[in-house]
């Protein structure tokens, strides 16, 4: 398996080098998709061995991912492994992903941070908890942790859903484009990193989005 490593990236100068250095380490190709950034993101990426893909403005995860699933398909890679550029996840854990017999271009591999999430916030944890359960009834398939971002998304994944989100609702939006098109959604545990970095979600503008798009979904004939 050819597998990409795709990291979206807004004002990350502080961990993206660190970052893109370890993966490359592990032998991996690594494309970062820096959305609009205003410090130096893109050049710490790109000295630390990283293709390295820019968008003029700041326009939010979902297109920054977009961006990057392009990329993906257009230089064939088997899957993709997406992952954040602020540190929150492991690099060690890549190799759940990679080992995993799951790892089929027709196939989504989730992180779980549940099996061991002691160190969560309690109210992301309960509000992660509450959403995946809401995922996962919508999908028909249990996804433990459907917030998580450290995921494996296959080629044929990539051709067959047609995204349309631009902010973080993505998540939600390629498990649910995927289930309803009958691929299967795997999970793999995962750990998380919490260093006190202030994060880019809004937590009522996005919740609003996130039922926003449920809603649609659940009334979505296609």
């Amino acid at each position: 398996m050819n597998v990409c490593i795709l990291i979206p990236a807004y004002n990350e100068s502080k961990t993206i080098a660190a970052l893109v250095s370890a993966v490359k380490a592990k032998g991996l190709h690594v494309v970062v998709v820096d959305d609009g950034s205003v410090d130096n993101t893109a050049l710490q990426a790109s000295e630390a061995g990283a293709v390295v893909l820019s968008n003029q403005r700041n326009q939010g995860k979902g297109a920054t991912l977009q961006k990057g699933f392009q990329y993906v398909l257009g230089e064939k890679f088997d899957g993709v492994i997406c992952m954040d550029g602020d540190g929150q996840h492991a690099v060690a854990d890549l190799d759940q992903f990679l080992s995993s017999p799951h790892v089929k271009p027709d196939t989504i591999i989730n992180g779980n941070r549940m099996v061991n999430a002691k160190d969560m916030p309690f109210v992301r944890l309960y509000t992660n908890r509450f959403m995946s359960f809401l995922i996962s009834s919508v999908c028909g398939q249990k996804v433990p942790d459907s917030q998580c971002g450290f995921r494996y998304i296959g080629r044929e994944v990539l051709k067959t859903i047609k995204l349309t989100s631009g902010c973080y609702e993505i998540e939600s939006e390629i498990l649910i484009k995927s289930a309803k098109k009958g691929f299967a959604i795997h999970a793999v545990p995962i750990q998380t990193i919490y260093q006190g970095e202030a994060s880019h979600i809004r937590p009522v503008r996005d919740t609003i989005r996130f039922f926003t798009y449920l809603l649609k979904e659940v009334f979505s004939k296609s």
